[in-house]
């Protein structure tokens, strides 16, 4: 028997699990990586973040207060501003979806059951050293598994938010919890919340949305000066790099992508289609879908998804510096805006869609809804006939975290482009 295999077999099983996550990561990361040319310089400090993390273990904030987040709807100025870190626990391996399917429903959720598992595994970066995880009452399905979490012996603090976001009422209950939230998070991370701790977290996360903006605004440009796959990882990096950090990385990424603007760099093909990317969000390493619609010769110059463009998209607006204003103030920057299907009522969502479409000169829409995500799955119709009447080609894909039946979804994403190029001809 030689030395690896004496190894593997003194592996606990949480190691051999740690084992298979770092290859299915290496695996993505090189398709990121490897798979195309002309990635931008900038982008290899992304790059070698993912890996530090996720391949080599290596954890991302030692000595902090970190805060488990599982929602976009949990807001990050309230964590930073209790001196606490924002990580988020929303799961993209195959590898946890695989463990979470063995105690949940198996028509549950891909993000839900791969969250789950990573937590049953305790094999997340940062999951052993996580105080709190803030558990939004969002979709259904992330309802239940709080009481699991618990289970596990996870402290789980609880957020409600209103199925109804336009009404007055609904607002008022949002910012009531959002209130209460604030008062909690001091007495975890051991920091209060200050009025002036509050300000300065407020203007350091809308420097890191400018520096966003300025590099989602650069995506409109023709030819596409930068791949969506490398937008999904700038974003994804946002769940859990440092604030400043992530914020001067970007903002030199831009930089880079401004000057490939002026050179009239082209990342994508002559005749690549425009995607805006919606649905069920990709989480990092499962970005199955975007992979392969940019393989397909297609390119993702814009997305409505909570793991990427929601995430950063909306600014907080104060109008007076006092404390609860302010806190008031960031309760409306996460439900006004939110275009999330969770709501009743979701035609700021479809507006939102329409106007990607044609501000970002695409050419078609990729819906994404992993099998099991009800309220994606319910939506879909819906934004399917509103594109239709606005002559949108949109092509909807039901599909999970595994890397089965990739073939298929290829010869449809495939038929997709080239349907795209040739109506492309015909204009």
């Amino acid at each position: 028997m030689s030395l690896e295999q004496q190894q593997r077999e003194i592996e606990t099983p949480q190691h051999r699990h740690a084992r298979h996550q770092g290859m299915e990561a290496g695996e993505v990361l090189d398709t990121v990586e490897k798979a195309f040319a002309g990635n931008p310089e900038n982008m290899r400090y992304f790059y070698d973040l993912f890996r530090d993390v996720y391949c080599n273990g290596i954890k991302p904030h030692p000595g902090k207060e970190m805060i488990g987040t599982m929602c976009v709807q949990i807001p990050d100025e309230i964590i930073h501003a209790a001196d606490g870190v924002p990580v988020r626990m929303c799961n993209g391996f195959y590898t946890d979806e695989e463990i979470g399917g063995e105690f949940m429903p198996a028509k549950s959720c891909s993000l839900v059951k791969a969250s789950l598992g990573m937590l049953k595994s305790e094999t997340n970066p940062y999951s052993d050293g996580i105080k709190v995880i803030v558990n939004p009452t969002t979709c259904d399905q992330k309802k239940k598994v709080a009481g699991m979490m618990r289970e596990m012996g996870y402290n789980v603090y609880d957020m409600e938010l209103p199925p109804v976001k336009e009404s007055e009422e609904g607002r008022e209950y949002w910012r009531r919890s959002v209130r209460k939230f604030t008062q909690e998070v001091g007495k975890l991370t051991g920091q209060k919340v200050s009025r002036k701790g509050l300000k300065q977290t407020i203007k350091k996360v809308g420097i890191a949305q400018q520096a966003y903006h300025r590099l989602n605004n650069l995506r409109k440009q023709t030819p596409a000066p930068i791949l969506g796959k490398d937008i999904f990882m700038v974003t994804n990096a946002y769940f859990f790099d440092d604030l400043e950090r992530w914020t001067a990385a970007t903002e030199a990424l831009c930089e880079e992508i401004e000057a490939r603007v002026a050179a009239g760099h082209n990342a994508a093909g002559r005749r690549s289609p425009r995607i805006v990317f919606t649905g069920s969000p990709p989480v990092f390493p499962n970005l199955k879908l975007p992979l392969m619609i940019e393989q397909a010769d297609g390119v993702i110059v814009a997305d409505e998804t909570c793991s990427s463009n929601r995430l950063l998209n909306d600014m907080v607006s104060v109008d007076e510096w006092f404390m609860y204003d302010m806190v008031d103030a960031v309760a409306d920057r996460y439900l006004k805006s939110c275009t999330c299907p969770i709501f009743t009522m979701n035609d700021d969502r479809i507006r939102r869609l329409i106007e990607l479409y044609r501000s970002f000169n695409a050419d078609g829409i990729v819906y994404q809804a992993f099998a099991g995500c009800s309220v994606y799955e319910m939506e879909q119709r819906s934004v399917a006939k509103a594109m239709e009447k606005e002559g949108i080609p949109m092509l909807y894909i039901e599909t999970d975290y595994s890397p089965s039946h990739s073939g298929q979804l290829l010869t449809r994403i495939e038929a997709f482009m080239e349907s795209l190029k040739a109506r492309g001809r015909l204009k």
